[in-house]
Formats: C-alpha cells, structure tokens, sequence
C-alpha cells in the first residue's frame, strides 16, 4: 500500500502601516507511511510577531487520532494544538479569490508525475477571528491571506513556496509562486515553476511545464532570487526574510526516516517585476507582505533552531 500525505494550511499577515508587522500560518496535516493502514495528524501554528521581543511562537501536536472538532478548508480553520508545556487555539474565516491550480497542463493532477499535487483554494483572500497562543490573544481582524491545499505520496527533493501581496504601489496584486526540484528515476530535475501572478487587474499563469527552461532559482535560507517565465508574462522575484522571524521544522515523508527540513518565514520583504510585452514594466516592491518557505532533504538552517515537535 502506497503512502500519502494531505495538508491544509492559511498563511496571513497583517502588514497595515502604523503599526508593527504581524503574521500566523496555520497548518492542519494527515499522513499514512507506506504499507500501513493507519493514518496520523498534526496540529500546527506558529505567529510572527517581531514587537514581542522574541522569535515566533509555535506549536505542533501530533497524534495517531486527533481529537476534538477541528477543520481547515476555503472557508476558515479552527483547532487548538498542545505540546511540551505550549498551548494554541484558532478560529478564523476566510474569504476571497477563486482557486488557483498550479500545475499546468491540467492532466498532472491525474499522473503519478509529479508526486506532490497543490492548489490555492484563496489565492488572496482576507481573514479574520482570534488565535491564541500561551494565553496570549491575538485579535485577526482582516489579514491578508491565502489558503494552500497540498497532498501527494512524497515530498519534493526541495522546493520553494513563496507568496505575497500588499505592494506599495499596486494593493490588489499579489503573487503565488511554487518551485520545485523532483527526482525523476536517479536524476533530479531543474527547477520547475508553477503558480500565478495578478496585477494591472489580471491574473497571469506562471511557468509551467513549457517554460522549465526559462526559469532561474537562486534559493538559500532567508533569501530568494528567482526569474519565472509565463503565458504573457514574466516576473523577477527577490525575497528576504530575516532568519530570527523564521521558524525551522521537520516535514515527515511516507516512509519512516524520509524527512524534508524546512524554513518558514511569516514576514518577508519582497521586490517583483513583471514584465509583459509591448507594456511598461511593472516595480513592486512590500516590506513584509511575503510568506517564504525553503524545504529540503538536508538543510543548513544556519542557525535557526529545529522545533521540538516530532511526528508519532
């Protein structure tokens, strides 16, 4: 019996000048190692919240059966996870754009290649309720966000997530980008890119099976570079998240022993540039309107601590 591996996450940050940066990711996961008939879960949160004086605040909770009433989907998430003396509770709704498939064509949603299926059921949306952490509320009162739905039978051999919006100069933009490394027999392919980007009132499919060998990828921890080729378009991507604002965690794979290491950062700064023809380049530019995540099979976190949250 083949494993698999399903998870729901909301990403959102509350970026509104005035007042300090803020950022929660949520993630709800459930996974079944090859050969067996049982399934586990995880609970996790974590909060960006640099005016507190410490790194983000996280929590995970594993467990062969999950109890109590929970659920992530579109329309919000709600859960509590408790581990190692830490506490966290959630209730939010979620709101916004229509779904994004990332995987282009279409018919790779049904062939074993690649492995990991995602799409964004809110691309860009908005959030709002309360999550609390050690007794700490955090009131969410329309954060913007987006909700990702990933599943597959195994982890990419590294991968970057990036999303992001509240550009200074265009507000409704945003950009939801994946790029992935996958093993193919015993080689590992290039980066391959897949997702989408709005601005000037459209949306844009980026990169695509057709256009791999347009796509360049500089990623290391706290800092992506990254040129992306789409249909009309094409977007250069520079990221930078600071690594005290960047959890570190362990992602179980299908197989026992299979892990990915992977840096999630809630608040990165972002500069894009989208160029389409026969229009003026587009410069956007957010300070802490970016979600960055860096995944691996080994990974130097360069110094951020592993949380202390294993899988049953």
């Amino acid at each position: 019996m083949a494993g698999r591996y399903e998870s729901w996450f909301v990403s959102a940050r509350d970026v509104d000048a005035g007042r300090p940066a803020r950022a929660l990711w949520i993630r709800h996961t459930r996974h079944r190692f090859a050969g067996s008939d049982q399934d586990s879960g995880a609970l996790w949160c974590t909060v960006f919240d640099p005016a507190g004086g410490d790194g983000p605040a996280a929590v995970k909770e594993s467990a062969l059966e999950l109890n109590g009433a929970y659920r992530a989907g579109a329309e919000g998430f709600h859960g509590g996870a408790r581990a190692r003396g830490r506490m966290a509770e959630w209730d939010l709704t979620v709101s916004g754009s229509s779904e994004l498939r990332h995987l282009s064509p279409s018919v790779l949603y049904r062939l074993p290649l690649p492995k990991t299926k995602l799409v964004a059921p809110v691309p860009d949306g908005v959030v709002s309720g309360r999550v609390v952490v050690d007794g700490v509320v955090v009131d969410v009162v329309g954060w913007r966000a987006t909700v990702g739905h990933n599943w597959g039978r195994e982890h990419a051999e590294r991968w970057v997530w990036l999303h992001a919006a509240g550009f200074v100069d265009e507000p409704e933009a945003w950009l939801e980008l994946a790029l992935a490394r996958i093993r193919v027999g015993g080689a590992l392919s290039p980066w391959i890119a897949n997702g989408a980007v709005f601005v000037g009132g459209r949306r844009f499919r980026l990169g695509g099976l057709g256009h791999v060998p347009g796509v360049r990828v500089v990623a290391a921890p706290g800092r992506l570079e990254a040129i992306v080729p789409g249909k009309g378009v094409e977007v250069r991507v520079a990221a930078h998240a600071d690594l005290d604002q960047t959890v570190n965690f362990t992602y179980t794979g299908t197989r026992p022993g299979d892990t990915r290491s992977v840096l999630h950062a809630g608040l990165a700064s972002v500069r894009l540039g989208v160029r389409r023809p026969g229009r003026s380049s587009a410069e956007l530019a957010t300070v802490a309107g970016g979600a960055y995540e860096l995944g691996a099979r080994e990974l130097d976190g360069h110094g951020v601590p592993m949380q202390p949250y294993p899988d049953p």
